[in-house]
């Protein structure tokens, strides 16, 4: 089972590794305290809005940057995907290939 603290941290850790900051850095600039924040990005701790919102603006990510790559990643372990496609987990009754399109 997924878990969404798990991913919010693995997303925060990311972020804050591509900008090469240490977690007393971004933990500094964001108010929170040191431990706190690295069970956030151990997936240990659920994180309140306020935080994150705190944590993405240390990041300087957008907060709705933040949100996007954590629902990417829930899609990815659900199965589905977010280029522009949406991949049903069932193919409806109705659906027509197109080997049987053109074969009339």
């Amino acid at each position: 089972m997924v878990l969404l603290r798990q991913e919010i941290g693995d997303v925060l850790r990311t972020h804050r590794q591509e900008r090469g900051q240490t977690l007393r850095q971004v933990a500094s600039k964001a108010s929170v305290a040191l431990g706190y924040l690295s069970e956030v990005e151990r997936g240990q701790k659920e994180v309140s809005s306020e935080i994150l919102a705190s944590v993405a603006e240390a990041l300087e990510v957008p907060l709705s940057v933040v949100m996007r790559d954590v629902s990417e990643r829930l899609a990815s372990v659900e199965g589905m995907y977010f280029d522009d496609t949406f991949i049903p987990d069932t193919v409806p009754d109705d659906f027509v290939t197109e080997a049987e399109l053109y074969s009339h």
